[in-house]
C-alpha cells in the first residue's frame, strides 16, 4: 500500500513576520522553517501504522523551491521512505492541490494525508481541492485514523460529539489535533538514513494562476496596559464600557 503525505514548509511560530515589495511578499530573511504541526501529526500516524506491521510505503511531498528540501529531509529522518519535491514556488491552495493531484494520479498511490491547515495561511482548502481534482472521497479534520480490511476508519469532532466515518480507497484525509499522540522526533539513525533516501525533484504541470496578492497586513499592535487602582471602581467600569467595549 502506498501513501502520499503532504509536508508543509512553514515558518516557526516564534518567527518575526515581515513583508517586502510594498507588502506583497513575505520576507524570508532569518526565518527558521519547520514541518507544519498538523502534517507532522499525519506523518507520525502513518509511521505508527507502518511500525505496527502494515505494509505501507510512505512518500512525503511538497510543492516548493530548493530551500524546502531541508524540511523534506526531516520528514525522511522521521521515517518516510522517499520524498518528492514539485519544483515551483507555490502561489495558492488551488495551485498546490492541482500539482499534488497530478502526482497522485501518476504514482499509483492508495490515499493522501494532508494537515487540516497550514499554520502560515490557515486556509484549510488543499485536501478538499485535491479530492475534487481526483473525484475521490475526502474526510476533513480527522482526529483518529486507522487502516482496516479493504477500507479506512476515521473519527472526527463535530458539534456536540464525535463522528465515526469509513471510506474505501482511494481517499484524501486531513489530520487534525490528536491524529497522533505526539509528533515523532527524528533520532540520529533516522537523520543519517535520510541522507541516503530518494528525494525526487519533478517538473510542475502547467496551470493558469487564479489569484494574486494585493497586500499583506500585520495584526494591529496591542494597546498599552492601563493600570487602575483597586479603589477606583468607577474608572474601571468606564474603561471597560467606553474603551474595551465589553460591557
Amino acid at each position: 500500500m502506498k501513501a502520499l503525505i503532504c509536508i508543509g514548509h512553514v515558518p516557526d511560530t516564534t518567527s518575526k513576520i515581515r513583508f517586502t515589495d510594498n507588502d506583497t511578499k513575505f520576507d524570508t530573511t532569518d526565518i527558521q522553517y519547520i514541518i507544519g504541526p498538523y502534517e507532522e501529526l499525519g506523518l507520525t500516524r502513518l509511521l505508527d501504522i507502518k511500525d505496527a506491521g502494515t505494509d505501507l510505503h510512505i512518500t512525503a511531498i511538497n510543492v516548493g523551491l530548493k530551500e524546502t528540501e531541508a524540511t523534506l529531509r526531516k520528514a525522511l529522518a522521521m521515517g518516510a521512505d522517499e520524498a518528492v519535491r514539485i519544483d515551483i514556488d507555490p502561489t495558492d491552495a488551488f495551485f498546490v492541490a492541482k500539482q499534488i493531484a497530478e502526482v497522485f494520479k501518476n504514482g499509483e498511490y492508495d490515499f493522501i494525508v494532508t494537515g487540516k491547515e497550514s499554520i502560515d495561511y490557515n486556509g484549510g482548502q488543499v485536501d478538499g481541492m485535491i479530492a475534487e481534482f481526483l473525484n475521490i472521497p475526502s474526510v476533513t479534520g480527522a482526529t483518529k485514523f486507522d487502516l482496516l480490511e479493504g477500507k479506512a476508519g476515521f473519527e472526527r469532532e463535530i458539534d456536540g460529539g464525535k463522528e465515526v466515518v469509513e471510506s474505501v480507497f482511494p481517499f484524501v484525509t486531513s489530520a487534525g489535533k490528536d491524529f497522533a499522540k505526539e509528533p515523532r522526533i527524528p533520532g540520529m539513525r533516522g537523520i543519517m538514513a535520510a541522507r541516503r533516501k530518494k528525494l525526487e525533484v519533478i517538473t510542475p504541470v502547467e496551470q493558469n494562476l487564479k489569484t494574486e496578492v494585493s497586500k499583506h497586513y500585520l495584526p494591529a499592535a496591542k494597546p498599552a496596559c492601563k493600570m487602575v487602582s483597586p479603589d477606583n471602581v468607577e474608572e474601571l467600569v468606564r474603561l471597560l464600557h467606553e474603551e474595551a467595549k465589553i460591557i
